[in-house]
C-alpha cells in the first residue's frame, strides 16, 4: 500500500488531487498539509478542510503550513481560482478544525513514526517541503520520493519563463530540487494536456451525485477562468496528475534530466531550467514528465468522482 503525504493549496485542481488519492485502492493518505499559494494560507487551510468534509474524510489529519514564501512576498492566483480559492459553488462548512501542530511539525511526526517510506506529493509552492528538508534532516531517509507539480520544459503560465508554483517560492523550489532526493516533476508540458473538457464537465454535472453535484460547477468555474486567461478549452487538472503519477507512475513518461531553479533572473525568475540536450556537465537530478496518457488520466478523473459519489450515498 502506498503511503502519501499531500501538501497543497486548494485550488480546484488540488481538490481533485485530494479526491484521486482518497478514491484510489491500496493508498493511505497519512495526512494533508496546506501552504499559501493559490490563495492565502488561511483560505487554503479552510478549503482543504471543506474538501475533506465534502468527501466524508474528516478522519484524515490536516495541518496548516507556511503563510508566506521563504524570502518573498506572497503571490496568489485569484485570477484562476477566485477570491475564495474554490469559487463556483458553496461547499459544506468544515467539520474538522484541523490540527494545532504546524505542517512542518506534523510532517516530522508522521515521518518519524512511519514504518514504510512515504511519498510526498506537493501540489503548491514548495515552502513547507523546503522547510522540512532544512529543519529535519533526520527524517529525510523516510521519504521514498517527491512527486510534485511545478515548472515545465517549454510551458509556463505566469511569466514567459515560469509556472506559478515555482515562481511563488523559487528559493524553496531550489532547495527541494537540490536535495538529492528522488524527484518526479509533473510539469505543465504534461498537465496542460490532461484537460477535463466542457463535455466531460457536463457529464460530471449530470451524474447528480453527492460529490459530482459540487464538483461539476467547481470545474466549470475553473474551466471558464482557464479559457479566459490562457485560451485553454477545459479544466486542466494539474495537481491531480501529480497524485495519479505518485500512485500509477506509468501514467506519465519521464526523462532523467538536470533541472535547476532560476532565483535571480530578470526575465526568468522561477524558471525550471532543464538540460534537455545534456549540454552541461550537471548530473541529472529529476525525472521530468515528457508524455502523458491523456485517455487514462481522463478515466481516472471520471472514475474518481463516480467512486466518491457511490461512497457518499
Amino acid at each position: 500500500m502506498k503511503k502519501l503525504l499531500i501538501d497543497c493549496d486548494p485550488g480546484h485542481d488540488d481538490m481533485m488531487a485530494i479526491m484521486v488519492a482518497c478514491a484510489a485502492d491500496d493508498v493511505e493518505v497519512l495526512g494533508i498539509t496546506t501552504v499559501a499559494g493559490n490563495q492565502t494560507g488561511d483560505k487554503t487551510f479552510f478549503n482543504a478542510r471543506q474538501v475533506l468534509t465534502m468527501i466524508g474524510r474528516e478522519d484524515i489529519p490536516i495541518a496548516k503550513g507556511a503563510m508566506v514564501p521563504l524570502v518573498r512576498p506572497l503571490m496568489t492566483a485569484a485570477f484562476i481560482h477566485g477570491e475564495s480559492g474554490l469559487e463556483g459553488v458553496e461547499l459544506p462548512e468544515p467539520k474538522s478544525p484541523g490540527l494545532t501542530l504546524s505542517a512542518r511539525d506534523f510532517m516530522v511526526n508522521v515521518l518519524k513514526e512511519a514504518t514504510e517510506k512515504v511519498i510526498l506529493v506537493p501540489t503548491g509552492p514548495l515552502t513547507n517541503i523546503a522547510t522540512l528538508l532544512i529543519s529535519a534532516p533526520e527524517v529525510v531517509d523516510k521519504i521514498e520520493r517527491i512527486v510534485l507539480i511545478g515548472g515545465g520544459i517549454r510551458d509556463s503560465n505566469v511569466t514567459p519563463g515560469a509556472e506559478f508554483n515555482i515562481l511563488v517560492d523559487p528559493e524553496a523550489a531550489r532547495i527541494v530540487f537540490e536535495s538529492g532526493l528522488p524527484i518526479t516533476q509533473v510539469g505543465l508540458d504534461v498537465t496542460n494536456k490532461t484537460l477535463l473538457t466542457y463535455e466531460d464537465i457536463e457529464l460530471i454535472t449530470q451524474m447528480k451525485g453527492p460529490i459530482s453535484s459540487y464538483v461539476g460547477p467547481l470545474l466549470k468555474f475553473f474551466a471558464d477562468m482557464n479559457k479566459r486567461n490562457f485560451g485553454i478549452n477545459g479544466a486542466p487538472v494539474h495537481d491531480a496528475l501529480a497524485v495519479a503519477t505518485a500512485i500509477w507512475p506509468d501514467v506519465v513518461e519521464t526523462e532523467f534530466l538536470n533541472v535547476v531553479i532560476e532565483t535571480r533572473g530578470e526575465f526568468t525568475l522561477g524558471q525550471t531550467v532543464t538540460d534537455v540536450y545534456r549540454i552541461t556537465d550537471r548530473k541529472p537530478n529529476v525525472q521530468v514528465g515528457v508524455k502523458v496518457d491523456v485517455a487514462r488520466m481522463r478515466s481516472i478523473m471520471i472514475e474518481t468522482i463516480r467512486t466518491l459519489d457511490a461512497k457518499m450515498v
